[in-house]
């Protein structure tokens, strides 16, 4: 999990919903809700995705763009920014999104936690749509 000052406390709620539902978590931080600067953590946090130490991330600052925005621009990275459960749904089925980003001034920490449940327990659907995914790998590498 990552997450700037904005998305503090929303991360606590939401890593404790993970740890319930039987996830390990391991937080870059911020720790704090002292002003940060999201792309840090972003980076931080898809790093541990690239590198194979976690499997998933998750990530967290006002409004869930600027710190996808960070986290989409590591090649290998495909993070969704959800304020909904059906959009948390497809990221994985159709998407295979590694990495979900919430922002903490647009969703509550209800729907935010529904959000994650859903997201977690999704798979991917593989099929035509790794052929998709193909196609966008491809271009990064141009």
């Amino acid at each position: 999990m990552g997450n700037d000052h904005t998305g503090y406390s929303l991360k606590l709620e939401i890593a404790d919903l993970a740890r319930s539902l039987g996830h390990e978590i391991i937080d870059v931080g911020t720790h704090s809700s002292v002003s940060a600067d999201y792309p840090v953590f972003g980076r931080l946090a898809a790093e541990k995705v690239l590198s194979g130490e976690c499997e998933r991330a998750i990530l967290i600052c006002g409004t869930g763009f600027g710190i996808s925005l960070a986290a989409n621009r590591m090649p290998g990275i495909r993070c969704a920014n959800c304020s909904d459960t059906y959009t948390a749904l497809l990221s994985r089925r159709h998407n295979n999104a590694n990495a979900l980003a919430l922002g903490a001034r647009v969703v509550g920490v209800e729907l935010a936690k529904m959000i994650v449940e859903v997201w977690l327990n999704a798979e991917f659907e593989g099929g035509r749509h790794t052929d998709r995914l193909k196609m966008i790998d491809e271009d990064m590498q141009v």
